[in-house]
Order: C-alpha cells, then sequence, then structure tokens
C-alpha cells in the first residue's frame, strides 16, 4: 500500500468545489471492488483481503487496517447503529462482523483485531446489508439472499431471482420487508419472517439493475440499471408498486446542460468558463450512457425552493454514482440539481470510477465519496463541498426575482396603461351636490312670509329614495346572488371530492368535452364541445344547460369574465366569441381574417380590461368594449368593438401553444408555452420578456395552470408564484416562478396519446387531472404519488375542475358525460 499527499482542486473556475483529501494505490486490480460509506466512516478492501477502515469526519485517525479474510473481499457494508458501529465483510472463503471500535482499541494496544465469522456459502457474495437494528444481515450470493442472524444461525433462505442479486435493502417501516433487485432485471419484495414473495415484478429494462434505494419519507423505492436508466417505484399499500417515474440518466444531464445554456443571461461571470468548458466537450462526445453504480440519500437546503404548502420533503435528494460523475438527483421534481463530471476536473486522479460510494448528513455543507479506478489501481477519496457546487451550477433564472402579485405601480410606457380609466378632472366649487352630502353650516337661512320654507334648517330624508327591502324573494334567486356556504379545507380527510354524485351526458350521441370552466362564484359550470356548443350549467349539473350556439368547428377554449356577465370562446373555425350569459346571445365577434394564424388560447386578462390570446408565435392584447345597447331593427350590424394594443413573439420564434394569466387580481406577468418545449415569461409592466424555461417537457406543454385561488379561501402569498405544466407522455410538472425551476413531478397516472387536463384545487394543496384508463387522479402538492383516484367514468378523463366555493370537483370524458364528485 502507498498513501500519496493530499490534492486540492486548482482548475479555475472550478476552485474549492472538490477536493482529493486522500490517494492509495493497491497492488492489485481496484476495478470493481466494493465500497462502503457512513457517515462518519469509510471502508474499502486492500490487496484483495485486506479490509481498510478511514474516518473523513477526523483525518487525524489512522487507517484502520483489518485483516481475516484469505480470498478477495467482494462486499462491505456497514450497520446502522453506531453504538456500536459494525461493519460486515464477505469473501468466497468466510463473512466476517466487526466492531469497529473494539477494532479501533486493539489496534492502538498493539493487538491484531478480530472479527465474529458467521460462515461460508461457499459463493461470491454480491451484496451484504444489516437490518435496521443491527441484529441480521441479509447476505446475496448468485441468485439466492440468506438471512442470517449476528449469531451465526441462518434465520431464512429466499430463492426466486432468476439472475445474481445486486443489491438488497430492509423497508424502515415495516420490519418484516425485504426488497432485492437482480441481474433478472426485476425486482421482488419479500416477507423474509414468513419466507415468502409478496411482489414480483415484470421486467425493467434490457440491462441488468444495479443499486437499489429506499426514501423512507416518500415511501418509494428507486433503482437503476447499467444503461443509466433510474425507475422510482411508489410503496404505499394502495398503490400496488405502481412506477411513479422513469428516468434516463444520459438525457438528463443533456436536459441539464441545455438549460444552463439558455440561461446564460443568468450567470455570473466568474462561472461562465467552467458552464461553457462542460457544454462544449458536451457537443464534441458521442453518447455515453451513465451506470448507476450507487444511490444514497442526500438532504440538502435548497435555496429558494421551500414554499409553505410543502413539507421538508421538496429538499430531499439523491446521491447517484456513476462511472464519470455524479449527480444529485431530486426526488420531488425528478430533476438534476447538480452534476460533477471527473473530466471538469483535471487533478483527480481517477477519471473513470469502476465502483463509487457517497455520503452526506443532513444540513452538512460536504459530502465525501470514494472512487476506485477502473482501468488502475488506485482508490481516491474526495470532498465535495456542496454550497460551492449548487451555486455553480445555479437553477436558471436565479437571482431574478418574478413574482405573480404586482409589486409596482404600472410604468407609463406598459401597455398595461391602455387599461387605466382617466381620472376626471375635479368640479369647480359652485357645482350642484348631491342632496344627501349636502350640508346646512355653509348654506345662509332666508325666511320669507309668503313662501314655505324649503326645508333648509332640516336634514334631508336619507330614506326619501332608498329601495324597497320588504319584497319577499324566492329561495332560488336568493341563492344566486349569495352563497349559503363556505369553502372547507380541501386538505382535510374528511373534506375530500370523492363521491360520485351525478353523472350527465351533454349530448344525446357521444361527443368530446373539450374544456370546462368554473364560474368565479361557483354557481354555472362552461364546457366547450366538440359540436360546435358551448353550454352553460349549474354547479350541480342539474336542469337544462343554456346552449351558446354559433361556432363552425369544435370549440377549444372557454372562459369566464371576473364579472361572470360574459364568456368567452374560441373554435376550431379560427373565430373569438363573446357571449352574454344573461341574454345568451353573441356579442362580440372576431373573425378568421382577425388572426393571422389560428388562435390557441384565449382568456380575460387584468380584471377583464383586456382580452388575452395567442396567434403563431406571438401573443396579442386586445381593448375591447361591449355596447349594450338593444337595436332589433339592426341587430345583425355589431355595435361591439375591440383595438390591438399589443403584442409580443416568443424570443425563440416557436408558435405558442398556450398561454395563461391571472385575471382576479392584478398581474403583470403572463406564462406562454411554445412549440419548442419551453415556457416564456413575459413582464408586461415593462413589456418584454423576463424569463426562459428551456426543455419543460420532452414534449411541447399543451396547458399551464397557474394557481389562481379563491375568493372563497385564502392562501400564502408565495403559493400564487406555483404553476403545473402538462404534455402528453411527460406526466404533469409543478414549477416556481421565484426559481423558474421544477418542484415536483406528478407521473402516476397514464397519459399518453391524449392532452389530459389539470386544475388546481382552491386552497392550493391539491392537483387534479384527468387520464386515459378512466379515472381522474387527485395529488398531494407535497407527494408526487396520487393521493386517491376517482372511478365512474366511462371514456379517457380530458378534462377537470375544482368548484371555487365548495368541495367539488367536476370531470369531463371523451364520450361527452360530465361527472360531479362531492364529499361523502
Amino acid at each position: 500500500m502507498e498513501r500519496l499527499p493530499e490534492m486540492t482542486s486548482t482548475d479555475g473556475p472550478t476552485r474549492g468545489i472538490v477536493a482529493e483529501r486522500y490517494l492509495i494505490e493497491s497492488h492489485k486490480s481496484t476495478a470493481h471492488v466494493p465500497l462502503a460509506c457512513s457517515t462518519q466512516h469509510c471502508a474499502f478492501p486492500l490487496d484483495g483481503n485486506h479490509l481498510c477502515v478511514w474516518s473523513p469526519r477526523d483525518p487525524s485517525q489512522q487507517f484502520l487496517t483489518l485483516q481475516g479474510h484469505r480470498q478477495l473481499i467482494t462486499a462491505v457494508v456497514f450497520g446502522n447503529q453506531t453504538d456500536p458501529l459494525r461493519l460486515c465483510s464477505a469473501s468466497q472463503d468466510c463473512i466476517v462482523v466487526w466492531n469497529v471500535d473494539q477494532c479501533r482499541e486493539k489496534t492502538l494496544e498493539g493487538l491484531t483485531p478480530r472479527g465474529t465469522t458467521l460462515g461460508s456459502l461457499l459463493q461470491t457474495v454480491l451484496c451484504l446489508r444489516f437490518s435496521l437494528d443491527d441484529r441480521a444481515v441479509a447476505v446475496c450470493a448468485g441468485s439466492k439472499i440468506c438471512v442470517m442472524d449476528v449469531e451465526q444461525s441462518v434465520l431464512v433462505e429466499l430463492q426466486g431471482h432468476q439472475g445474481s442479486v445486486t443489491a438488497v435493502e430492509f423497508c424502515s417501516w415495516q420490519a418484516h420487508i425485504l426488497i432485492s433487485v437482480s441481474e433478472d432485471r426485476s425486482f421482488k419484495v419479500w416477507d423474509y419472517c414468513e419466507g415468502s414473495l409478496i411482489y414480483s415484478s415484470s421486467i425493467l429494462t434490457a440491462y441488468p439493475l444495479l443499486s437499489l434505494h429506499i426514501n423512507e419519507e416518500n415511501r418509494q423505492l428507486v433503482t437503476g440499471s447499467t444503461d443509466g436508466q433510474l425507475w422510482i417505484f411508489s410503496l404505499v399499500e394502495r398503490h400496488h408498486y405502481h412506477c411513479v417515474a422513469h428516468v434516463d440518466l444520459r438525457k438528463k444531464s443533456e436536459t441539464f446542460s441545455t438549460r444552463r445554456m439558455m440561461a446564460g443571461q443568468y450567470r455570473r461571470p466568474e462561472d461562465s468558463r467552467y458552464h461553457s468548458r462542460h457544454e462544449a466537450n458536451a457537443r464534441g462526445e458521442a453518447e455515453a450512457a451513465f451506470p448507476v453504480l450507487s444511490l444514497a440519500q442526500c438532504d440538502l437546503c435548497l435555496q429558494g425552493s421551500q414554499c409553505a404548502a410543502f413539507s421538508s420533503e421538496c429538499t430531499r435528494c439523491l446521491w447517484i454514482g456513476s462511472s464519470t460523475a455524479l449527480f444529485i438527483f431530486n426526488l420531488a421534481s425528478v430533476e438534476l440539481e447538480a452534476a460533477l463530471h471527473f473530466k471538469d476536473f483535471q487533478s483527480l486522479s481517477v477519471q473513470v470510477a469502476g465502483s463509487c460510494a457517497v455520503t452526506s448528513e443532513a444540513r452538512s455543507p460536504k459530502a465525501f465519496c470514494i472512487l476506485s479506478s477502473m482501468f488502475g489501481n488506485k482508490i481516491a477519496m474526495l470532498e465535495i463541498n456542496l454550497s460551492a457546487l449548487l451555486s455553480s451550477q445555479r437553477c436558471p433564472g436565479a437571482g431574478r426575482t418574478l413574482s405573480v402579485l404586482a409589486s409596482s405601480c404600472v410604468l407609463p410606457t406598459s401597455p398595461l396603461c391602455f387599461g387605466i380609466t382617466k381620472e376626471k378632472a375635479p368640479k369647480p366649487a359652485n357645482t350642484k351636490r348631491h342632496a344627501v352630502r349636502s350640508v346646512i353650516e355653509d348654506r345662509p337661512l332666508v325666511f320669507h312670509t309668503k313662501i314655505r320654507s324649503s326645508g333648509y334648517t332640516s336634514a334631508p330624508h336619507a330614506t326619501m329614495f332608498s329601495p324597497k327591502t320588504n319584497i319577499k324573494h324566492n329561495s332560488k334567486r336568493a341563492s344566486k346572488c349569495k352563497n349559503n356556504y363556505k369553502c372547507k379545507e380541501y386538505s382535510l380527510e374528511s373534506f375530500l371530492p370523492r363521491n360520485l354524485s351525478r353523472q350527465v351526458a351533454v349530448a344525446q350521441e357521444p361527443v368530446a368535452v373539450s374544456c370546462v370552466q368554473f364560474s368565479g362564484d361557483g354557481q354555472r359550470l362552461a364546457c366547450g364541445l366538440a359540436n360546435h356548443l358551448c353550454l352553460v350549467f349549474d354547479a350541480s349539473l342539474s336542469g337544462t344547460p343554456a346552449a351558446f350556439s354559433g361556432h363552425d368547428g369544435a370549440v377549444s377554449t372557454v372562459c369566464w369574465s371576473h364579472d361572470k356577465r360574459w364568456l368567452l370562446s374560441t373554435g376550431q373555425d379560427r373565430t373569438l366569441r363573446v357571449w352574454s350569459v344573461h341574454r345568451t346571445e353573441l356579442m362580440m365577434l372576431l373573425g378568421p381574417d382577425s388572426f393571422p394564424k389560428p388562435v390557441t388560447a384565449a382568456q380575460f386578462y387584468y380584471m377583464d380590461t383586456f382580452i388575452l390570446l395567442s396567434s403563431g408565435p406571438e401573443f396579442r392584447l386586445l381593448k375591447y368594449h361591449i355596447d349594450l345597447c338593444r337595436d332589433d331593427i339592426r341587430r345583425y350590424k355589431p355595435k361591439s368593438r375591440y383595438k390591438p394594443v399589443f403584442s409580443l413573439p416568443l424570443t425563440s420564434g416557436a408558435d405558442v401553444a398556450t398561454l395563461s394569466a391571472v385575471n382576479d387580481f392584478y398581474s403583470h406577468l403572463i406564462l406562454t408555452a411554445g412549440r419548442d418545449r419551453s415556457v416564456e415569461v413575459f413582464d408586461l409592466n415593462v413589456g418584454h420578456s423576463a424569463a426562459v424555461i428551456a426543455e419543460v417537457h420532452s414534449r411541447p406543454a399543451h396547458q399551464i395552470c397557474q394557481n389562481k385561488g379563491s375568493s372563497f379561501t385564502t392562501q400564502p402569498s408565495v403559493a400564487y408564484n406555483l404553476f403545473l405544466t402538462t404534455a402528453v407522455g411527460d406526466g404533469v410538472r409543478l414549477w416556481d416562478l421565484r426559481t423558474l425551476g421544477c418542484v415536483r413531478r406528478f407521473e402516476g397516472h397514464p397519459n399518453r396519446s391524449y392532452p389530459c387536463g389539470v386544475a388546481f384545487s382552491p386552497c392550493g394543496r391539491l392537483m387534479g387531472c384527468g387520464a386515459e384508463d378512466r379515472h381522474a387522479y387527485v395529488y398531494e402538492m407535497g407527494s408526487s404519488s396520487f393521493l386517491y383516484r376517482l372511478a365512474g367514468h366511462t371514456d379517457t378523463v380530458t378534462e377537470v375542475a375544482f368548484n371555487p366555493a365548495a368541495p367539488q370537483l367536476t370531470t369531463a370524458t371523451l364520450d361527452g358525460k360530465l361527472q360531479l364528485f362531492v364529499v361523502e
């Protein structure tokens, strides 16, 4: 053994990110030697059959060398308890359990430390794992798993895999559960106390599975393969081990680099050299997979990712060790937080690793990693500065602050100034005042003997022009003017809309429902159909709906005005129509000649001041006026008018797929999704683009849904900065405008071919979405696994909508049916 001196990275902008603390050369190849890390110690084989233990937290301690194996050590693992700290090692001749503290004391006394030999399986052991209490150890030899007691007895032998078992884990919340992965490309769930198989997965991939990790907080299983694929499965009992996410590390790494490249204007000058070098190298290299050699927990305090509506799970990440890089993977957003490529640090002795092990303590600024050389005999111990690594690879838009809530007055140069009504000039002093506001002290009293007093000395009767209050209104009319219920908290288990209350067919023949939206008071529901009609139902889906006919193509958008008087609709006939809800009449028509390309999205904006729409590569802002005068003779002649006041194209020049803006309160921001799979944020107070998020989905997003809240519930102000995007085949993603980063990903619902809609609950704590398995899914914002499914549909669920005033959820299906779900 030869120990080389400590080396620190001096690669310019990468200085301070990683340091090589120790480098050891072995007399034998270290291509695939087993490595183990705990929070206090690291262990690795040396010269084949010697076991070396080192404490990265206390470098002053000397290396502890343990001898007891005659053949090559093939597996090493630390125990879960710290007092005493156990270490288990295995070779083909024996399995030994060591007490690390006792072995160090023996060494200091000049004695040879000895371990407890559990026996021999006469096979190559590829994996070891202690139980939670360290009283048992799972030994994986070939295709079988032996659970052995530390008192030298075999408890149970589990057989069922068709290939060598490569990793095994004990379930922390169910002590009798054991999970294993194998080279047969599947994972199995065992009850090792009973010796029975509970669940066996299908074949996941064409390559062997190498690593396994169980996330206790999310109750999820994470496994990785040799071709760089990562799978996340839910271990919640009612979810039946469904797949939460499937990740390709190579594609994730490319997306991560692309986003940093697109966000060049947000970089610090000192970071540009490091970024440009790595991105230039990535463009010139051949595609290579990242085998998942190891998985380890990584708890980070990510700046800007916290939200009052979320738990600490937002910062729960995962270390992914690969042959040429280390990744920090966010389990909530299913995105990379950082990537450390070994080639970017030329001072590192190991550039291609055959084995890898990483450890880091919660909220600790440092992490430690052990690498074994794939093509040599070196073992390197690295110290990683997490804060420096994360700051060098900040999310796009870091340092910029965007907020849906308007934080400043409208600038004089803003296009929103067209919607500000000019204040009237003050009236002259002699202008007549209203009788109620007149006072007597400024008016002289004049008495005449032949003229009756005008009543100057008496106060005017305020009730003279008051409306009558003793008129009895029927209960039906009163219910429309006032809500008799208050919105309950959706997040409470007892007030979740689960029960199917009513199902209504919108037409006699099956016709697709393309869009649905509740009015602001929650009393009415508008829906657009593929048969050219717009229908407005009562919120309870009872009675005969009001029909709005006039489109010559399928209706693609419906939108309520803030005052609930108007209904906006667009169709495939390339027209935009504004309807009077009370009269059920067309009030304004924008024909095909008004736009160069079809309208992809439209809505009311800025408290009904404007109409916001997208057509081609740009969005447009229209100032409009609706004439309410009736002229039965000239009803054919429209009197309502509009005027384009502002338009702006996307920075990339791509067509706008959809857009979103808040109309319930004043907001300056507009969110657009382009056909180039990006989301661009525009600030209309300054009149230009504010930020671009590249590679939002693998396909163009077909909907942006903002958390607009409700007048019946309250939310933290920061919660309004959250928005959802969804794309066919790529699930739903939750984003935060403050960081322009993905906060969470929801992928537990099937959506492979049809664009299904999403919606926020009024409380902002739930998300509902449609799916192609005839179910609607409801997710809680603090978990990537669905909270529950809603059955009772007869076709693909295309749209969902939460009632803003009551705990109700309405869904629409492809065969033209509306379903109303209420609390049980």
